[in-house]
């Protein structure tokens, strides 16, 4: 396994050489969007009747945080190593694909937990936030990076160029994560978005991890893990069938 570890250590050290940008930035977008509405809406919305609105968001953005940032993280590793080609030293080694996804999800994961960890501590402070059950807290953020890790190697072996990422990004990744319930309860909106939301995959990984906080939720945790898990295999059996093939990677 030197190699899963040698691997993982560089794509870790890649992030936190440049902490600045891929944790304290998303950190302090993560406090904008708080403050902002926080602001706005506190005194306007109650959400599971006791839990005030700053409460409500504190673990949603925690939670969006995570995901988005366990996605940058293997697929601007992926992209930036295919541009400019020193894709060849990570693929020469005799390193296993399964070895190379697990070391590109890992470090997905870390930066993942980082960031929220980071949006956590900044927040906190707005509101009387307790955990209520930490596994589910755990178990969440944890499946929720792995999957978005998973699909940041997808979109790092699909795109050729920075501008596909982008848009892999701006039309996928941003609408799933900000139209998943981070910013409201999906039982505020109309009966057709209500059920057109219960097919984001992403709404149960915040319903679930917001569970951990208050111990109520929109859906079933249960469920929720279940769907997320069963996301998080699929996704995965995708990605190492495109790494064994050697897709937009060995040619």
């Amino acid at each position: 396994m030197s190699g899963f570890r040698t691997l993982f250590y560089k794509e870790v050290l890649r992030f936190w050489k440049v902490a600045t940008q891929t944790v304290a930035a998303p950190v302090l977008t993560a406090l904008l969007y708080l403050l902002i509405f926080s602001h706005v809406l506190e005194s306007h919305i109650r959400v599971y009747g006791t839990v005030s609105y700053t409460a409500f968001l504190i673990p949603g953005l925690v939670m969006m945080s995570v995901l988005q940032n366990a996605f940058a993280n293997s697929s601007s590793s992926l992209i930036q190593s295919k541009v400019t080609g020193n894709i060849i030293f990570v693929l020469l080694p005799p390193i296993s694909y399964r070895e190379f996804y697990a070391a590109y999800v890992l470090a997905a994961v870390v930066r993942g937990l980082v960031v929220g960890f980071g949006v956590l501590v900044a927040t906190i402070w707005f509101a009387p936030l307790e955990v209520d059950n930490p596994l589910w807290v755990l178990a969440f953020a944890v499946l929720g990076g792995g999957m978005l890790g998973s699909l940041g190697i997808v979109a790092g072996i699909w795109a050729d160029k920075f501008d596909q990422l982008a848009a892999f990004q701006n039309f996928l990744i941003m609408p799933l994560t900000f139209l998943s319930g981070v910013f409201y309860s999906i039982h505020s909106l109309p009966p057709f978005w209500q059920q057109l939301s219960h097919f984001n995959p992403v709404f149960y990984m915040i319903d679930g991890f917001r569970h951990g906080f208050f111990g109520v939720s929109d859906v079933s945790p249960w469920l929720s893990l279940s769907i997320v898990g069963a996301c998080f295999v699929l996704l995965g059996m995708l990605t190492l069938f495109m790494l064994e093939r050697g897709y937009k990677l060995r040619n």
